[in-house]
């Protein structure tokens, strides 16, 4: 299989090559229309084609599962679709997540709900979403998480905000962001890890608001901040995150980063050959359980 070109920068971490500091990734490429699996050598291990792909995830069955603009599939290694959801015509589904009790949750632009999908495929659950008239359909939503209490995180991309809803659809909270915010992760420490879009920059607020720690646009020399779409708060306390390359940067730079709580670049990826616009990643050594939201992302 192809290699990918794995950069490393030796900061104030020491490693003896790019394999023991890189990890095994998985990735939606938006405009490229596929999910891959790369090796922590950046070869490409399992990939298949989605119509604009924007959120995924590796099941403990060892599954795929990924948000597509039409819906969500779960497949496994073979390639083989064991559970699906279509959306109704007019729809784009931007976010997904695998639930404990089985079930996925999905967002949707156009319908403006958060679903449940059971194992059958049928809607066990909507939230309605709210959002303005002027808001484009494309531009409602994007990362949509539910909590480990039952709370729904929902990023309103159009209206740069974070909001809180309860399990009943109640608004608890509402975070402003500067920019478009693409994804939000609640952290073990309650705090909330949000990626701002074409603001450039990723940000850590605390329950009440404030701004603990921030990566802004020109934080790291070489690697500017461009759309900041997916991320993933490793267990170590890096971030990775997914540097999305369109809107007239397509191939100039690293598709997704590494960063230490200081702010260091430990390696980044870039693939200008088979890859477009990168804008969702896991780290796949990452062991936590992603159904009972072990995962950071």
């Amino acid at each position: 299989m192809k290699h990918s070109h794995l950069f490393l920068v030796l900061a104030s971490i020491s490693f003896t090559s790019s394999l023991f500091a890189a990890r095994p990734i998985l990735c939606c490429d938006y405009s490229g229309d596929k999910v891959t699996i790369l090796s922590a050598e950046g070869e490409i291990q399992w990939q298949v084609e989605a119509k604009r792909p924007q959120d995924c995830w590796q099941l403990p069955s060892g599954n795929i599962l990924f948000a597509y603009q039409n819906g969500a599939k779960e497949m496994t290694r073979d390639k083989k679709v064991v559970w699906e959801y279509q959306a109704p015509e007019k729809v784009e589904c931007h976010g997904c997540q695998p639930l404990t009790d089985g079930n996925v949750l999905v967002v949707e632009c156009g319908t403006s709900r958060i679903i449940e999908v059971d194992r059958a495929g049928k809607i066990a659950k909507e939230i309605k979403l709210v959002t303005k008239d002027s808001i484009k359909l494309h531009n409602q939503f994007r990362g949509t998480r539910k909590t480990p209490d039952g709370h729904y995180l929902i990023c309103f991309k159009g209206e740069s905000k974070i909001v809180e809803l309860d399990g009943e659809g109640k608004v608890l909270r509402e975070v402003p962001v500067t920019g478009d915010p693409h994804e939000v992760v609640l952290l073990a420490n309650k705090n909330l890890l949000i990626t701002c879009g074409d603001g450039h920059q990723v940000v850590e607020v605390d329950p009440s608001g404030k701004t603990v720690w921030e990566l802004k646009e020109n934080d790291l020399p070489g690697n500017t901040l461009r759309l900041i779409a997916g991320c993933h708060r490793l267990p170590n306390g890096n971030t990775l995150f997914a540097n999305y390359l369109g809107h007239g940067h397509l191939g100039e730079q690293a598709q997704f980063i590494e960063v230490t709580p200081d702010k260091k670049v430990v390696w980044a990826f870039e693939d200008k050959g088979l890859f477009k616009t990168i804008n969702q990643i896991m780290a796949l050594d990452d062991l936590g359980d992603v159904t009972k939201g072990e995962v950071r992302r």
